[in-house]
């Protein structure tokens, strides 16, 4: 169990983020066109989990629009942005947006991906939500950084994600 902040109040998540040098958990979750996808289908490429609560929210809908850019440069990554949104609200923001370097995913059908990335918040105003983290896997998916943000109207480490793609 980890905590996070909420608007200054402290929640907590479903267990913790994978560690540092663990093999991450293969992932299922529903692209924008509620297609199935899962780790599987990004073999032979790193991998960067972009996880929030909600597109709806400006700091959610700003990292999404931020690592869409990061994504344009990001050499044999996938960058996948992960929500409890509907995929028809991730659809609708992403065409609206001009988001097309990235994949919007969400975890709705597959609650399980939040338990087993230490993710899901378990009390306050946002339970059942995804807490604010980044996940990077390498091509064996690996996983060389994790971060869960403090406060969750906060945005995460753009530039520690930039530094880490060069060395990948």
């Amino acid at each position: 169990m980890e905590k996070i902040l909420v608007n200054g109040n402290l929640c907590h998540t479903y267990g913790s983020l994978p560690t540092v040098g663990s093999i991450a958990s293969c992932f299922r979750l529903v692209d924008s066109n509620m297609k199935e996808i899962t780790c599987a289908d990004f073999e032979g490429k790193n991998i960067i989990l972009n996880i929030f609560p909600s597109l709806d929210t400006s700091v959610c809908a700003m990292s999404v629009r931020k690592f869409n850019k990061i994504a344009e440069t990001a050499k044999d990554t996938q960058m996948i942005c992960v929500s409890m949104d509907l995929p028809f609200a991730a659809k609708r923001f992403c065409t609206t947006e001009g988001i097309n370097n990235l994949v919007v995913a969400s975890a709705f059908r597959f609650p399980l991906f939040a338990q087993k990335y230490g993710v899901q918040i378990v009390d306050g105003v946002l339970t059942g939500l995804l807490a604010r983290a980044v996940i990077i896997m390498d091509k064996s998916r690996k996983v060389i950084y994790t971060e869960l943000v403090e406060e969750i109207t906060h945005e995460p480490n753009y530039e520690q994600v930039v530094k880490l793609i060069a060395t990948l």
